[in-house]
């Protein structure tokens, strides 16, 4: 099997690979390819390319439509570089509540002088800030990473509040009991001196789930005076036009991203950090072992775990004759044609998963007797059929 890089990708990932991949670098040859941000929109996929890992969260560099149309199964990496984005929030916690940067910029300008230590000793006290111990934090999204920050935040000494209407069972397991986990944003709005977002970008018109613009001139209006705001999680989660004139009101005191663009890196009162929230040997390396194991559990046993664009599905370790993997889209009498198909040359399923997520589904079907070419192509003659690969 084939795989291609398209960025760097940590050699304690690669390495995992066996013996039965190669790797090229001919992009149009590959079977599964890795990634990290590098701009796929505009490329076009071969019949030979059967999955895309990103090695990392985001995956907005990604045609998610395009390759689920395919047949192209794109997973991504949640979880792997939650700790390193997790102690970047602490970091722009404290910078935004004691002035750090500020301070240090204002020492870089006066380095030169001679007295500058009778400098700083006059001239600090207009740095002077706040601890965070038994202050309110607001954790907006509580997945891998809002998790670790909030009981972080609490092992800190702050009074952590929780929003997440779809926490899952681990989250809600991982979660120290400290934390106070509330129905709705507002009470998060109203109740907290700092709010971190954690969210993925959702865009809907019921405004408890849409997250696009959360943060905006309505919500901030219902936030205490100074607060503090920290964004670790998607640029668009915050109007930018809004958080600017909050700023300039002192409705925010300190707003932390960590995605600075033209506006909110120009702005007085922001702390813009370089997107650095994933940034460290640890978190790479982490991405790169958890992406090149999905890419092989899922061409060796057709197991898919973590996609964005399919169902998550997991038929195990294939002890029949036979597997067969089939993409398809999630419409009426697929399961009884991919059924039948077998029936009418005699051949015996012992065992078949079928999931299903949004347009899109996934069959996996183990059978008593060797699979053929021929299965194949009857199988990807039939309307619906996205892709179809034999596993074993």
């Amino acid at each position: 099997m084939k795989y291609n890089c398209l960025n760097p990708i940590a050699d304690v990932g690669l390495n995992i690979f066996t013996d039965a991949y190669k790797k090229i670098e001919v992009f149009d040859e590959a079977d599964v390819v890795l990634v990290r941000s590098a701009a796929m929109h505009d490329m076009e996929f071969t019949d030979n390319l059967k999955a895309i890992a990103r090695a990392g969260a985001g995956v907005n560099n990604i045609p998610l439509d395009k390759c689920a149309e395919q047949g192209i199964v794109v997973f991504n990496t949640p979880g792997a570089n939650a700790n390193g984005v997790k102690e970047l929030v602490i970091a722009g916690l404290i910078m935004a509540s004691r002035d750090i940067v500020g301070g240090i910029n204002w020492v870089q300008s006066v380095k030169e002088d001679a007295s500058v230590a009778k400098l700083v000793e006059k001239g600090k006290a207009k740095f002077a800030g706040k601890e965070i111990q038994g202050k309110k934090l607001g954790v907006i999204g509580l997945g891998a990473i809002g998790v670790l920050v909030a009981n972080a935040a609490n092992r800190l000494g702050m009074k952590v509040y929780g929003c997440d209407p779809f926490i899952s069972v681990d989250s809600a397991w991982n979660l120290s009991r400290d934390i106070v986990h509330v129905k709705s944003r507002d009470e998060i709005y109203k109740e907290c001196d700092y709010i971190t977002v954690h969210t993925p970008l959702i865009e809907d018109a019921d405004p408890s789930v849409n997250t696009k613009e959360m943060i905006n001139k309505e919500t901030i209006e219902k936030m205490k005076d100074g607060v503090i705001i920290l964004n670790f999680a998607r640029d668009l989660l915050v109007n930018d036009d809004d958080i600017a004139a909050a700023l300039q009101s002192g409705k925010v005191a300190r707003y932390v991203t960590d995605f600075p663009n033209n506006k909110t890196a120009n702005m007085e009162g922001v702390i813009a950090i370089p997107h650095l929230g994933a940034s460290t040997e640890e978190s790479e390396d982490n991405c790169a072992v958890m992406a090149v194991k999905q890419l092989m559990d899922y061409m060796e046993n057709g197991n898919i775990k973590n996609s964005v664009n399919f169902p998550n599905c997991d038929a195990g370790i294939c002890m029949a004759a036979g597997r067969i993997a089939i993409l398809h889209k999630n419409i009426p009498n697929m399961l009884a044609q991919f059924t039948g198909a077998f029936s009418a040359v005699n051949v015996n399923i012992s065992d078949m998963v079928n999931k299903s997520r949004g347009d899109y589904a996934y069959t996996v079907i183990d059978v008593e007797a060797p699979i053929s070419e021929e299965d194949v192509v009857k199988l990807a003659a039939i309307k619906g059929v996205l892709k179809v690969r034999i596993v074993k």
